[in-house]
């Protein structure tokens, strides 16, 4: 069995990057979606000698083949790279919010070491792929650090109000009136007066489905099918939370969707197991499921928040926030993100203009 070690460098940009990154997997990656090794070379900007010599290379470590190729065809991937390659993809999901928070960890310890002027924002967040994408902006262009911490929304809330954190982000569907699993969940933990939010981004939530949906799934419906097979989100997440409120609404009994109690931690790692054939269908936003080129089936809109106590809402880290996420240059760097909308982006609400869960009587 081959080991893997982690190992780590500095940069002076960031970027749009992805954590854990090896070249093996980006010539893998590309023969897949090219076709054969000399699209891939071009697509890599590499040599295709480079790139054969690479492959050669691998496959005596990993002692199998990585290519088939047969002479008057196209060098194509073996049915082990096949498989290697949405290994690395679905074991890479399934780390990711826990990489993101050991980098975060990090670079909160250096930024304070390198600079004295940054501003730390502690921060608890449901997993979202925007989410990465702000870090790096406000790094960038603000010096503002977000410590950010991947965790299901209910627990998120809960960090803010026990003070490990200065702001949490969370989400809630359309769907959240009264008598509704939402307000059950999230009711008591906020609380008028105490906490103010912040418009972060709008999401479609839906169903991920294999390219051509082969088992022609139309809805909630037929996940109570006994050939389907349903990837979940762990237990106390805010996608787990609606995507119970579907079934109940459907008249189905979570017990009877054939894989409800397989979670997986983020939205990425849902869609890495339907893309590689582990599951059927999987629930969760439309952008994993473009990430992974899957069918996607939506079923509801719902707006993510940035949740804060109330004295902190004009602190100036806080408030350096909101104006950046009112800013043009952010909003840019959504609009690549299919079903992301931005609308009010910045904007601070009362609990009771954002949730029906809240009435209060007026003076007489």
């Amino acid at each position: 069995m081959l080991h893997v070690k982690l190992a780590y460098t500095f940069a002076r940009n960031g970027g749009m990057r992805m954590q854990l990154e090896n070249p093996l997997f980006d010539i893998l990656s590309a023969i897949h979606a090219a076709g054969s090794v000399g699209q891939a070379a071009t697509r890599l900007q590499l040599s295709y000698r480079h790139v054969w010599g690479e492959l050669k290379k691998w496959e005596a470590t990993l002692d199998a083949g990585l290519i088939v190729w047969e002479r008057g065809k196209r060098a194509r991937l073996s049915p082990f790279g096949e498989k290697l390659l949405f290994a690395e993809q679905r074991a890479k999901m399934r780390v990711h919010p826990q990489v993101e928070n050991l980098v975060a960890e990090m670079e909160r310890e250096f930024a304070l070491a390198f600079d004295p002027e940054v501003h730390v924002i502690p921060m608890f967040a449901s997993h979202d792929i925007a989410l990465s994408r702000l870090k790096e902006f406000l790094a960038r262009d603000a010096g503002l650090h977000l410590d950010l911490q991947f965790r299901g929304s209910l627990e998120c809330i809960e960090a803010l109000s026990r003070g490990d954190c200065l702001l949490a982000g969370f989400h809630v569907s359309e769907d959240r009136g009264q008598g509704s699993m939402a307000q059950k969940a999230f009711k008591a933990l906020l609380k008028p007066g105490r906490h103010k939010l912040i418009n972060f981004v709008g999401r479609q939530q839906g169903l991920m489905l294999a390219p051509g949906n082969p088992k022609r799934i139309a809805g909630v419906q037929d996940l109570k099918r006994a050939e389907v097979r349903f990837v979940n989100r762990q237990p106390g997440s805010g996608t787990r939370l609606e995507i119970e409120q579907l079934l109940a609404g459907a008249g189905i009994a979570a017990s009877s969707v054939n894989g409800f109690e397989r979670a997986e931690p983020t939205h990425l790692a849902v869609a890495a197991a339907v893309a590689s054939a582990q599951a059927d269908v999987g629930f969760g936003i439309q952008a994993a499921a473009a990430a992974f080129g899957l069918d996607f089936l939506p079923l509801l809109r719902e707006q993510y928040y940035f949740v804060c106590l109330k004295e902190a809402i004009d602190q100036a880290p806080i408030a350096k926030l909101r104006e950046l996420l009112r800013r043009s240059e952010w909003q840019g760097l959504t609009a690549d993100l299919p079903g992301y909308d931005i609308e009010g982006a910045g904007d601070v609400l009362r609990l009771s203009q954002a949730l029906p869960w809240y009435s209060f009587r007026k003076p007489k």
